[in-house]
């Protein structure tokens, strides 16, 4: 049979978000001690006051390591931030011919600008700067569903641990859904996490992404 200790160690381990309240030593110990009482049908077991004391160890275990918050914005700090303005976006059908894209991307990155192509399951995502604006209309013609402009992409360039740290892009997601601006397109490319946005919001999105 397990301890009061031990199924207290097992509860606060299966919540992540209980963990992070005890590491943060912002949790109500008596609130927390009902509700594993409660959830683990224990009441008849063991006494709250037992849970607390049990509750209260871990918390010493806990309190010497970060918080996976810490540990999200620790990376968010080392991040680089890079802004263009000047983006299109157009979304073009499925059956477009390969060799009209492969030319596109050709003439575009002679120039030495940027393109990026992302095939979905119902159509394909272009996007480059509004000087090729003109270049992907007459090259796309009927293939284009919708084209949108006055766009701009922010691209955090993060360091490797990224890449191992669940919670670091959906963190930067709340971060805009917070403050109210739509995310017209996003991408990844390893360490590289790129948004494109309207123009008009680059001011407040400078305001939350200056970790």
């Amino acid at each position: 049979m397990k301890t009061t200790a031990e199924i207290t160690k097992e509860y606060i381990d299966t919540h992540p978000s209980i963990k992070d309240c005890i590491s943060n030593n912002l949790i109500n110990y008596s609130k927390l001690a009902e509700k594993i009482a409660r959830e683990k049908d224990i009441q008849k077991k063991t006494s709250k006051d037992a849970i607390i004391v049990a509750s209260r160890r871990y918390f010493e275990q806990l309190r010497p390591k970060r918080s996976h918050e810490d540990v999200i914005m620790d990376i968010l700090s080392k991040s680089e931030l890079e802004i263009k303005n000047k983006i299109v976006v157009f979304i073009v059908k499925k059956t477009v011919h390969p060799r009209t894209l492969i030319s596109l991307e050709d003439k575009i990155k002679k120039e030495q600008d940027i393109y990026y192509s992302i095939e979905g399951s119902t159509a394909i995502t272009l996007i480059t700067t509004e000087k090729h604006r003109q270049l992907l209309r007459d090259a796309l013609g009927d293939d284009v569903f919708k084209s949108s402009e006055d766009l701009a992409m922010i691209t955090i360039k993060s360091p490797p641990e990224l890449e191992t740290t669940p919670g670091v892009i959906a963190h930067l997601y709340s971060l805009f859904g917070e403050h109210g601006i739509n995310i017209c397109e996003t991408m990844s490319c390893w360490t590289n996490t790129i948004f494109i946005i309207n123009e008009a919001d680059i001011a407040r999105a400078m305001q939350f992404l200056n970790f």
